[in-house]
């Protein structure tokens, strides 16, 4: 039995998201299909460049993604505050980047005269968008139904692409944040299609180092790292990126089959500081898709009535 969305997604709750869609039966997202013998691994480049489009129109920021053969993980930040800032044309502005224009919000945009009820109309659906514009669920259905369409149209046929509605996963505290980043970064090293972070193709961490070599802070289409919490934070990740960029090296290094050395010379600063043991942390990062809600117990506790629930489920993180 399906889980209602509104059990599962609530800005009152977390603001972030790890959000996981596959394909259907044997469909190919990307990548080589041996029993057809048939390249997708151009499609890849398709929901890269979908994902940075819809992150450029929406108020919802990607903090991690990976892109496998038939499945891909964002993990996303809801930014309520940057929705409510934007002024009622620069909603339609949005929108309408992404849709067409119907009749009355066109006359609105030409200036023309409208009626009371008009107007209190147009102010309606300007309202809603901006609703949507913060939304995961229209999030992924914009990403999801436009590469479903674009695989079917080359595929030449038609259907489900998708495996039914995106599974979500709220992230409650720093701790499951960093896990679940961490656990999406490293998706293609633990299939065993990448050695590196920094080779690994479609990737976040890929992205923000590439940003690095180019001395960018980050990718434009990605949230950036704000820094450890601290009074007058900047709007961003709650961690600095080279604390992350070890973090994601140690954990790889530990959970990649074959490879049996360690760094020895440093601790992760990031473990220190959300008080995670080396067990713990690694038992996290091989099982975060296993619960619905992901954090410390008490945050787990905390959260239930928000999402109407009343048992205390999820992936806790001591």
């Amino acid at each position: 039995m399906t889980t209602a969305r509104s059990q599962l997604i609530s800005i009152e709750a977390t603001p972030y998201y790890h959000c996981v869609s596959r394909c259907v039966r044997r469909s190919f997202l990307c990548g080589y299909d041996v029993l057809t013998q048939t390249s997708y691994e151009h499609r890849r480049g398709w929901v890269e460049k979908r994902l940075q489009h819809i992150a450029s129109v929406f108020c919802v920021d990607v903090c991690a993604y990976a892109i496998m053969s038939n499945h891909y993980h964002v993990v996303l930040h809801i930014n309520k505050d940057q929705a409510h800032r934007l002024s009622n044309h620069d909603v339609i502005e949005r929108w309408l980047t992404l849709h067409r224009a119907p009749v009355l919000i066109q006359r609105f945009l030409k200036h023309e005269v409208l009626s009371k009820a008009e107007h209190t109309a147009c102010l309606t659906i300007i309202k809603t968008w901006r609703e949507r514009l913060c939304s995961i669920s229209w999030f992924m259905r914009l990403l999801n139904q436009y590469i479903a369409s674009k695989a079917n149209q080359e595929d030449e046929c038609t259907g489900h692409f998708w495996e039914g509605r995106f599974k979500s996963q709220a992230l409650l505290d720093d701790k499951a944040l960093a896990a679940a980043m961490t656990y999406v970064d490293l998706n293609p090293i633990r299939a065993g299609i990448a050695e590196t972070p920094e080779t690994s193709d479609y990737t976040s961490v890929k992205a923000r180092i590439e940003s690095l070599e180019q001395n960018q802070a980050t990718a434009p289409y990605l949230f950036p790292f704000a820094g450890n919490p601290r009074n007058k934070m900047p709007e961003g990740l709650p961690f600095r990126l080279s604390d992350y960029l070890e973090l994601v090296d140690w954990t790889g290094r530990q959970i990649s089959e074959g490879k049996h050395h360690h760094i020895h010379s440093t601790q992760c600063p990031i473990l220190e500081r959300i008080s995670f043991s080396t067990a713990c942390w690694l038992n996290i990062c091989t099982s975060i898709e296993k619960g619905l809600l992901i954090g410390t117990p008490s945050s787990i506790q905390a959260v239930l009535p928000k999402l109407n629930r009343k048992r205390c489920v999820g992936l806790r993180i001591p």
